[in-house]
């Protein structure tokens, strides 16, 4: 089958193109190299060293006996050019990661708000209205996220995608209707994904395209089978405020000996997935396509749920870290609980990893190996939700008009 991965250089999107391509997929990856190039802006680099690209797909080569072929296009801009492709590559699926995937960097100013909406947007848009033109029956797979539900739950557990509900007629009589379950957004970047559902649903309706949308939670874990045949194969490992992920953040900070960066009373429960179990979900999604005429697919793409302050302190008992709690730069109450449904993956097969030690560990190590690439002043968030806070000058997050220090608590 012949894939098109968009977005295929990042972090979720290089292991899945190599998971795709061992398991014997045609692989195209479409990539502008954004990705990189905020690496720069941000002056923090992977924690793990990330070859260019024409290395990587060589290697791969070499390891796999497999080609994955590379076009640099950007699919927010090149319309065209992304047109022209599907119309002449015919791929049977598409697999959509070219978004800007962090809300702390689409909170960083009103120019990274505003890259987000642009990026993001037009990037969907684009895609659906290019398959659409194309007149070719293309299952677009997209990675969403778990945050266009919110950070909290309604007191029910969050269906995949669908809510029954019923609506008062003003007679007296009830209708029974199914709705898109309400969205929530926490940050910039997860509005930009609440705005990709109204797309989906409305290309869905009107054009007939079949779409699968994934609602993933927290990524950890960095390395899979496939990037662990060859160090110039390594995955992503970011650990600064702007992109790195919460548990992996943890682990790499209890590596250098850095105290574990809690937001606020660490309450903050969040759905989470091993990055291993993304790229399973995304190969069963291919192959477990919705038929012509469906309505979108919704999977919840998360395997367990835990609270921030848990997690702090499994990492600490591990490792022997202290735990320090700072302001939290988010808009978002001090504690929630979050329920999710996810029983579609498993009944497809999927056999979830979970927090399991000897994981944990391996990405431990990861960080040990690679610390001395670590810039320790990229570490602590420095993007902020509302102008109700502000940073100070040590990087740490405080209220405006509030003296103390930033608060600490030694766990």
């Amino acid at each position: 089958m012949r894939v098109l991965v968009l977005g295929g250089d990042g972090f979720c999107g290089w292991p899945t193109s190599l998971g795709l391509s061992n398991a014997g997929y045609d692989i195209t990856i479409v990539d502008n190299l954004s990705r990189r190039k905020i690496d720069i802006e941000l002056e923090c680099e992977s924690l793990t060293p990330i070859q260019p690209i024409s290395t990587r797909l060589k290697v791969w080569k070499e390891v796999s006996g497999k080609d994955i072929k590379f076009i640099n296009l950007d699919v927010a801009r090149q319309y065209h050019k992304l047109y022209t492709l599907i119309r002449e590559l015919k791929p049977e699926a598409i697999v959509h990661f070219a978004e800007q995937r962090a809300a702390p960097y689409s909170m960083k100013s009103p120019f990274h708000k505003r890259y987000t909406v642009d990026n993001n947007i037009n990037a969907t848009h684009n895609v659906l209205c290019a398959i659409a033109e194309s007149g070719l029956d293309v299952h677009l797979v997209h990675l969403g996220t778990m945050g266009v539900y919110g950070y909290g739950t309604a007191g029910m557990a969050i269906p995949e995608g669908y809510l029954n509900v019923k609506v008062d007629c003003g007679n007296g009589e009830l209708k029974d209707l199914e709705i898109l379950y309400p969205a929530n957004p926490g940050s910039v970047y997860h509005l930009t994904k609440t705005q990709d559902a109204l797309m989906f649903y409305y290309y869905n309706k009107n054009d007939g395209i079949r779409i699968t949308d994934l609602h993933q939670g927290v990524v950890w874990g960095t390395n899979t089978p496939e990037t662990m045949m060859d160090e110039k194969l390594i995955n992503r490992f970011d650990y600064d405020g702007d992109y790195g992920t919460v548990l992996n953040r943890f682990l790499m900070q209890a590596a250098i000996g850095h105290p574990l960066t809690v937001h606020g009373t660490g309450g903050q429960t969040r759905a989470f997935i091993h990055i291993r179990d993304t790229v399973k979900c995304i190969r069963i999604a291919i192959e477990n396509p919705p038929q012509k005429g469906d309505r979108v697919q919704i999977f919840n793409q998360t395997t367990e749920t835990h609270t921030v302050r848990d997690l702090a302190e499994l990492v600490s008992r591990i490792s022997g870290a202290e735990i320090r709690y700072y302001k939290n730069p988010r808009k978002e109450a001090p504690e929630n609980k979050l329920t999710v449904i996810n029983e579609r993956f498993l009944r497809l097969g999927l056999n979830p990893i979970t927090l399991e030690k000897g994981l944990l560990s391996e990405v431990m190590d990861i960080a040990k190996k690679y610390k001395s690439r670590c810039d320790k002043s990229k570490i602590i968030c420095k993007s902020i939700w509302t102008k109700d806070i502000e940073v100070d000058v040590e990087g740490s997050v405080t209220p405006i008009n509030q003296s103390e220090t930033v608060h600490e608590i030694q766990g």
